[in-house]
């Protein structure tokens, strides 16, 4: 029996099947995320870089989510605040300061595109594209592609609230439902469009939506990594065995402005935000792995320490790397033009 079942009795993770080890695992990526978030905060505020989305207040949704996939044959098509979920499939620290820097080396768009458009063929993340939920409709075009094929991959794709009101989640929703494709669709409600409440532009459930495409939806909270594992765990179970997509809505708050252009006080109170502080995933989730006698305060400052040396690292490789040379635009245009420096 180990330390955490004889403290507690079966813990929850336990009976997910998972171990210590990779409820630890999780919990690092979850602290790696968020001080990946804070230093791309800092960067933009110091004028080393240009923009940047943040995440806060998602990663345990994002990490809950890739645990339960199958990490080496499923397909992803995330949305811009996903750096949680990219990191917990196998994105570095490296290649995300190389993207935040807009580097030619950087592996998803070569310097080219803004930050959180993520693309990775090693990765089988799928590249996304500024408009949003435009990922949609493609990742139940990959689905198809594995019913047709009769490959046992699932796609999966997530989105904000505000995505949901958008024609490309409805159409990808319908034919998934009609074909029975094997993707689920996860909907990062964070509470806000921008600017605009949820209470503003959804009168009902978001997960309610599923069932007029004929499928599953299901709301999770999204602050508790191991719920949204086990939702997750079973959404793709039904997937593999022909039975369809699912809708999962991770309900959570975005606890960081939309994006470093953003004034968020200009539309909610920083009372409304310091409230939904106490429900943070990282800080209820470390108290979970205390209580179950498998951390303490000194391992938390080890890997604190830890992570701030692999940020160290990554920012100064980002910020020295080469940028892309004028010339470089003429690549990646038509099939075959990735010789020379653009086809590094």
């Amino acid at each position: 029996m180990s330390q955490s079942e004889s403290a507690v009795g079966q813990t929850k993770h336990a009976s997910l099947g998972l171990t210590d080890e990779q409820v630890l695992e999780m919990y690092k990526l979850m602290v790696t995320a968020r001080r990946y978030d804070e230093r791309c905060l800092l960067l933009q505020r110091a004028g080393k870089i240009k923009f940047h989305v943040s995440g806060i207040g998602q990663e345990a949704a994002q990490v809950g989510a890739a645990f339960a996939l199958d990490r080496n044959q499923d397909y992803y098509l995330p949305y811009y605040r996903d750096y949680a979920f990219v990191l917990s499939v196998g994105m570095t620290l490296r290649e995300l300061m190389l993207c935040l820097f807009s580097k030619i080396d950087d592996p998803n768009s070569g310097g080219r595109q803004m930050p959180g458009h993520f693309g990775s063929k090693r990765l089988r993340i799928v590249t996304g594209s500024s408009p949003v939920t435009t990922q949609v409709p493609h990742a139940v075009g990959f689905a198809l592609a594995a019913k047709m094929k009769r490959k046992e991959f699932v796609t999966f794709v997530t989105f904000g609230d505000g995505s949901s009101n958008q024609g490309d989640f409805h159409e990808g929703a319908n034919m998934a439902g009609v074909h029975k494709l094997p993707v689920i669709f996860m909907c990062e409600n964070n509470q806000y469009a921008i600017s605009v409440p949820l209470h503003k532009q959804v009168a009902g459930r978001i997960a309610d939506r599923a069932l007029g495409y004929g499928f599953p939806g299901v709301a999770v909270d999204g602050n508790d990594p191991l719920e949204v594992y086990r939702v997750m765990k079973e959404a793709r179970e039904r997937a593999v065995r022909g039975e369809g997509p699912t809708l999962v809505e991770a309900v959570m708050y975005r606890l960081s402005p939309h994006s470093t252009s953003d004034e968020d006080l200009a539309y909610r109170t920083k009372e409304e935000v310091d409230a939904n502080r106490d429900k943070d995933g990282i800080p209820k989730f470390k108290a979970y792995l205390v209580e179950c006698g498998i951390w303490n305060e000194e391992l938390e400052a080890s890997m604190l320490q830890e992570i701030k040396a692999a940020l160290d690292d990554a920012t100064s490789f980002g910020d020295k790397a080469p940028f892309p040379e004028p010339e470089d635009i003429l690549y990646h245009v038509y099939d075959g033009d990735d010789a020379g420096r653009g086809g590094r």
